[in-house]
């Protein structure tokens, strides 16, 4: 009678088997694309940190150096083995009827992460009559 008890609780059934590899068929995909989204948004949030450095910088430099009048520039900075397109516009701002003399700059620096494009813009306000 003991023997009998010992086999019965011995091992595993073909069932409990299918099951256990079906959980695993369905958890390990799902496991695997939850890591490559952290990967993907790590990377993301790394390369935006860099872009945003760089739009700081440029808003910064373009403040001090340029003709605000010119309507459009661009660019491409590399840092590193990344490469960074950058635009920069200087446009009136018109949220004030009565006043020209203030203008908006804006920078966008785009970027590439795993195959998508990103980008990241930063916007100041400049006093143009003090040029």
């Amino acid at each position: 009678m003991k023997n009998a008890r010992r086999r019965s609780t011995a091992g595993f059934t073909l069932a409990e088997v299918l099951a256990a590899l079906l959980f695993m068929a369905i958890v390990i995909p799902v496991a695997i694309e939850g890591m490559h989204v952290a990967s993907r948004a790590g990377t993301v949030s790394e390369r935006k940190g860099e872009a945003a450095r760089m739009a700081q910088r440029l808003l910064a430099e373009n403040l001090v150096t340029t003709n605000l009048n010119q309507a459009v520039q661009g660019g491409t900075l590399t840092e590193g083995q990344r490469e960074f397109n950058w635009t920069l516009h200087s446009d009136p701002w018109n949220q004030d009827p009565y006043q020209n003399v203030i203008r908006q700059l804006t920078v966008e620096v785009k970027f590439k992460a795993q195959n998508q494009e990103y980008a990241v813009r930063m916007s100041t306000l400049v006093d143009s009559s003090q040029q």
